[in-house]
């Protein structure tokens, strides 16, 4: 009997590895296969050499001589965009889609984050791409990140596209305090079971499996070995979002600007943290959509019903057509 068992719990075992090295991802997502080919952008940054993963998409379809580029959220790299870039390119346009540092493919820096700093990595990446003229697309922090770059380059901006944005609140004003080390213990809980639980709450109003291949990049990284660095990075790009407000600026912006959103959005940067009562009162984006645009000169409102935190997703029929109508 003994034989036997040893040789069920080794068959076991070894089924076992296979599911955890299928897994497993390393925190720079190596084995996660993008839809266009990689490039890296050289970054030095207090004294370290950085890499700063992005795609640079060609027209498939007669080019129009325009360019976009494509700002992915916090817990997401250029890997969500696929449908977003196949459908401007097959429009004409040049698409540039980067990960930034501390996201996606790109380095896995401890340094300081700043969206401002960001911007100016982007800036310089166009540049070194050519592109005088972007129109810019952001989603989630994507968003945030996308504002600053307007403010800061509206000579380059030709327009500013957002999807979703968060930073509509000051988060700070009624966050508990989380210092960055706080938050890195909280990070690293993070389980393949809690992310999924998450992004069925707060991103999408009715799961689909197709969404499932985000939960596993997602929660790839918590298996590597290198996933304190990532929780890390995590901790301190959460600190930047909420240290590091846009709200208060939207009035500044001198560039066309369109909002995407999806009405039934309640995402909170640290949600966590609050009880029902603020929950309630705060993340409503059938509310926050409206009261953006109110503050851009000149904005234009797109609202989508029954969608949540990702329209290019959750209703991409729609979310599309809107999008190369406004383009």
């Amino acid at each position: 009997m003994k034989p036997l068992f040893l040789a069920i719990a080794l068959l076991f075992f070894g089924v076992f590895v296979k599911a955890q090295k299928q897994d497993t991802l390393s925190i720079t997502l190596e084995s996660v296969k993008y839809a266009y080919p990689i490039k890296y952008f050289n970054i030095q940054a207090e004294g370290q050499d950085l890499k700063m993963a992005y795609m640079d998409v060609a027209p498939t379809a007669t080019a129009n001589g325009r360019t976009v580029i494509l700002f992915h959220g916090k817990n997401f790299g250029g890997y969500y965009w696929t449908n977003v870039i196949k459908t401007l390119a097959a429009g004409g346009f040049r698409v540039i889609v980067p990960d930034q540092i501390g996201f996606g493919k790109s380095s896995k820096a401890f340094i300081h984050y700043s969206f401002h700093q960001m911007a100016k990595w982007n800036q310089q990446l166009l540049d070194t791409l050519g592109v005088q003229k972007v129109a810019v697309m952001g989603h989630s922090m994507g968003g945030m990140l996308a504002t600053r770059f307007a403010l800061l380059f509206p000579e380059k901006t030709e327009k500013l596209l957002l999807e979703n944005p968060i930073g509509l609140e000051d988060y700070k004003t009624f966050l508990p305090y989380t210092n960055t080390a706080q938050q890195y213990k909280t990070e690293l809980k993070a389980t393949a079971e809690s992310i999924k639980k998450y992004y069925q709450n707060s991103y999408f109003t009715k799961w689909k499996p197709e969404y499932d291949e985000l939960v596993r990049v997602a929660a790839g990284p918590t298996f590597s070995a290198d996933f304190p660095r990532y929780a890390k990075v995590a901790a301190m790009t959460f600190t930047m979002i909420v240290e590091q407000p846009v709200v208060y600026e939207f009035a500044n912006l001198k560039v066309p600007t369109i909002l995407f959103i999806g009405k039934e959005d309640k995402t909170i940067v640290g949600k966590a943290l609050l009880s029902p009562e603020l929950h309630a009162k705060h993340g409503q984006y059938k509310i926050l959509g409206k009261e953006t645009a109110a503050k851009i000169p000149n904005a234009k409102l797109i609202e989508f019903e029954n969608c949540g935190h990702i329209p290019h997703l959750e209703v991409p029929n729609e979310f599309l057509a809107a999008l190369m109508k406004n383009m």
